[in-house]
């Protein structure tokens, strides 16, 4: 579009198919990653935009699946949940139905924070989270060895966190 000597280029960035955002959008994820209680009020002041857009831009990416949700970030140290192990996990079937039962079975796991299916010589890595190494012994032993299908399992032990958060940044 030229306005006089101005011209305005939209620009915008296909996520998917339903999904297209511009860097409002952008700086809408930014600033939620950072501040996801922070008022329409205030979003919209930092993105530079009225209420109304920025709450209709906001509604959009929630009905989209961008935003999945709200949550408070809790320090698991402070709860006495300090000790972090990541755990490769080795099936002994890797059939469709066998990963879909182990899959089942880890999201029905509080202490699992994250479980991720890898391409390499094992076929999952579990991110657990317990109190302390007696605890992580005793769920090893009588929790993840009791998963669908697991035939062994190596643990690696987090000596310090470095980065824990992911902030989005799309832009």
């Amino acid at each position: 579009m030229l306005l006089g000597n101005v011209f305005f280029c939209w620009v915008f960035r296909v996520i998917n198919d339903d999904v297209k955002m511009d860097r409002f959008d952008a700086t809408i994820l930014s600033v939620l990653a950072e501040d996801g209680r922070i008022s329409i009020t205030d979003l919209a002041k930092r993105i530079g935009l009225s209420k109304s857009p920025t709450q209709a831009r906001l509604k959009r990416l929630e009905e989209a699946g961008v935003i999945l949700g709200y949550r408070a970030l809790l320090d698991p140290v402070r709860l006495g949940l300090d000790h972090v192990a990541f755990v490769e996990v080795r099936l002994s079937d890797t059939r469709e139905s066998a990963l879909m039962a182990f899959n089942a079975a880890v999201i029905e796991v509080p202490e699992i924070e994250q479980a991720h299916m890898i391409a390499g010589n094992f076929d999952y890595l579990l991110k657990v989270r317990t109190r302390d190494m007696e605890a992580y012994r005793k769920f090893l032993g009588e929790t993840i060895t009791a998963l669908p299908f697991v035939s062994n399992t190596s643990t690696y032990v987090v000596m310090e966190a470095v980065k824990e958060i992911m902030l989005a940044d799309i832009t």
